[in-house]
């Protein structure tokens, strides 16, 4: 099946008028109303084996599987991911994805390795391997100015529709290498959003460009982009030191602070240019 072919068959229910009690200093409290984002369990299904549940904005949720399925290594590349079907249920909505049956064998031998690990974080000399995800190195393709970073600055925000509604969803895009943004894709999570962008960018078969997150770089969002031979990172707040560690061994170039007229690039500067 083309991937492209596959629809969200979920209207955009990504946030909902509430009633509240409005507080201002000076003035009597008032009956009011404000946009309130949703936020749903979505449940992560492969073949009929239920993987994992993640909290998120319930829109482009097709895009999201897709972009899980790649970001994590379950699936190697689009050719093995079938079919992505979403179900309404009671308590939240599945994501069944169908896998070829050499990567659903890879994610069950992953599944039997985790199996009887306690869950206390980073604890331990195999957890810590399991982190550090094996990723090719990424080629050195890809170009980006300073004037095409100030571009997609200065149109992001009025691209986040989600965002200045209820001031509580991240953002990732995929900016060209003009400066214009291909797609925006918002989420309650950072991660979430991101994969949604991943998710999109496979289905338009986007290759030129970079991604443009609202958060901050953290190694997994460094990890994730890697998975899919993204070669920049902009990020408008800071890095962690593992995020730039990472960036440094898979050969991304990671830039933070990102904002108008300046940037902080913390790995393999030779991909940005001065206009």
């Amino acid at each position: 099946m083309n991937l492209s072919d596959i629809q969200d068959d979920k209207p955009d229910v990504s946030s909902r008028s509430l009633p509240l009690l409005q507080w201002r200093a000076g003035e009597t409290p008032s009956d009011a109303h404000d946009w309130v984002a949703e936020e749903s369990p979505v449940a992560l299904v492969y073949n009929g084996l239920a993987h994992t549940v993640m909290m998120a904005s319930p829109q482009e949720l097709v895009a999201f599987a897709l972009g899980f399925t790649l970001s994590e290594g379950i699936a190697a590349s689009a050719a093995e991911v079938y079919d992505i079907e979403l179900v309404e249920r009671a308590d939240g909505i599945e994501a069944r994805v169908e896998l070829a049956s050499r990567a659903f064998e890879r994610l069950k031998e992953r599944r039997r390795q985790m199996a009887g690990r306690t869950g206390c974080g980073l604890c331990g000399v195999e957890q810590l391997a399991e982190v550090h995800r094996p990723v090719a190195p990424l080629p050195f393709g890809q170009r980006l100015s300073l004037a095409a970073l100030d571009a997609a600055l200065a149109a992001l925000p009025a691209a986040q529709s989600l965002s200045q509604r209820t001031g509580a969803c991240h953002a990732a895009a995929w900016v060209r290498p003009d400066g214009t943004l291909a797609a925006v894709c918002e989420d309650v999570g950072r991660h979430v959003a991101l994969d949604k962008l991943i998710g999109r960018r496979v289905k338009e078969g986007w290759m030129d460009g970079a991604v443009l997150v609202t958060s901050r770089a953290s190694f997994e969002m460094v990890q994730k982009a890697a998975q899919v031979g993204v070669e920049i990172l902009l990020a408008v707040s800071a890095p962690t030191t593992l995020a730039v560690q990472m960036a440094q061994d898979y050969g991304m170039t990671l830039v933070g602070f990102a904002r108008p007229g300046r940037a902080n690039i913390y790995t393999h500067a030779g991909r940005m240019q001065r206009d």
